[in-house]
């Protein structure tokens, strides 16, 4: 067990005004990928994508996801620079091919150019994201994790919000297309999140510094294995048993997830719009973008409350709790026929939302060895990208199956995250240090050697 004196000097508590500064480089990646939730998707269907292949065709963003998320954190938990630091460098690298990729993105004229770009902006998300989280972890004492993950939800459901609702809005203010048929309101969208991804990260790792590694921490990475496929392998082999667990519960989460992102367009066309092939699909894509936009209203609006109810009834019940409500709402949004009212069962998965994005993450950061949190929330996101992988595999011959119907694959979605929150009551949740950090870092913070009031 590490010296307690040491974790007084390497991570003293943060006023909640600088937990969200540090977290708001958080809000820029999450515009990018809140627009590859609801716009990428579109723009396939624009130049004449089949239904069918739109798995295969996000097949970049659980690839890179499997590659590049472990071994940035691999390499960045190795990584020390007295100026630069650990993780900063990578923010910065991935914000800065976030926004080349979003300027791009729009201005493509056939399909194959679309996946390209894609696979670049998954690359510099995914290069971002994973040194992001450890960033946190490395920063915080445990008694805040929960404060600094649920503050990284907080601004995903706002930079998805906007990304989503800047689609509907800029629909009503741009008119005309490309001669490859995707909308000039499209362009808007895309510019704006090139300006909000590169911005925010400066920002947060301008006013945030990184806090120097122990002597302890820089000795084992010396005497560690240089090979950073070495190295996620044996953090896999050893990792703890509760940790291992948690991949069934993110197998069928975020399997639901990827088809809810790729089909939600379509089943909003069929249900309300006259379908994908009608005139309105337009106007169903701009809607699409509405209703993301408000499930994550509803992310940012519930993720400090998660916090309090993840102290009071435990991480492990406000999960379950959540991916509950989240089943429940995409089992029931197919059969809304009425736009307006797709509002009401969508907060569920605002809710669910809100937990997946911070929750799991609390009980996972006090399962991990100190020092390692870079390759294990690598680790933890092969989780999530390798259920997208078979999804994207897969589901094209499951589609078929459920009638080739949009919103089937709705309804198949809120189903697996049933199944979720069963998986997750199969978890032993790790116990909480919560008062003893904050009493051994709360009197480091005076001058004065007096304890804090």
């Amino acid at each position: 067990m590490s010296d307690p004196g040491a974790a007084v000097v390497q991570k003293p508590l943060m006023t909640m005004p600088r937990i969200l500064l540090m977290n708001l480089g958080f809000f820029g990646i999450q515009y990018s990928f809140g627009m590859q939730q609801t716009a990428i998707n579109p723009i396939y269907n624009f130049l004449g994508a089949n239904p069918d292949d739109l798995p295969l065709l996000n097949l970049a963003g659980p690839i890179t996801g499997l590659i590049v998320q472990p071994l940035i954190g691999a390499i960045s938990d190795r990584t020390w620079h007295p100026r630069w630091g650990r993780r900063r460098p990578f923010l910065i690298l991935g914000a800065i091919g976030c926004s080349i990729g979003l300027f791009l993105f729009p201005m493509v004229s056939a399909l194959w150019m679309a996946v390209l770009l894609l696979w670049l902006l998954d690359v510099s998300n995914n290069a971002a994201m994973e040194p992001y989280r450890a960033f946190i972890a490395d920063r915080l004492p445990s008694s805040q994790l929960a404060r600094g993950f649920l503050a990284q939800s907080f601004f995903t459901g706002l930079g998805i919000t906007l990304a989503n609702v800047s689609l509907f809005v800029f629909e009503h203010l741009f008119s005309g297309e490309t001669a490859a048929g995707i909308p000039y309101w499209v362009f808007a969208s895309f510019m704006l999140g090139a300006v909000c991804s590169i911005a925010t990260v400066l920002v947060s790792v301008i006013s945030t510094k990184e806090l120097p590694p122990t002597a302890e921490e820089l000795e084992n990475h010396r005497k560690g294995s240089a090979n950073p496929l070495r190295e996620i392998g044996s953090a896999i082999w050893h990792m703890p048993v509760q940790l291992r667990k948690l991949a069934l519960v993110y197998l069928f989460q975020w399997y639901a997830m990827q088809c809810y992102w790729q089909y939600v367009s379509l089943s909003v066309a069929d249900a309300a719009f006259g379908g994908a092939d009608g005139p309105n699909y337009g106007e169903a894509v701009a809607w699409t973008g509405l209703v993301n936009g408000f499930y994550n209203i509803v992310t940012f609006s519930v993720a400090f409350i998660l916090v309090g109810l993840a102290r009071r009834r435990g991480a492990k019940f406000v999960h379950v709790v959540c991916l509950a409500l989240s089943s429940i709402g995409l089992i029931v949004f197919p059969f809304v026929t009425i736009p307006a009212l797709m509002f009401i069962p969508i907060i569920g998965l605002g809710i669910g939302w809100a937990s997946m994005m911070g929750v799991p993450y609390i009980m996972a950061t006090r399962m991990i060895p100190a020092g390692k949190y870079g390759v294990y929330l690598g680790i933890i996101n092969m989780m999530i990208v390798v259920p997208m992988l078979i999804q994207n595999l897969t589901f094209g011959a499951v589609y078929r199956l459920l009638g080739s119907v949009p919103g089937h694959a709705i309804i198949f979605a809120g189903v697996l995250l049933a199944c979720a929150a069963v998986a997750m009551l199969w978890i032993k949740e790790p116990p909480v240090a919560v008062e003893v950090d904050e009493l051994q870092v709360e009197p480091a913070t005076r001058s004065d050697g007096k304890a804090s009031a």
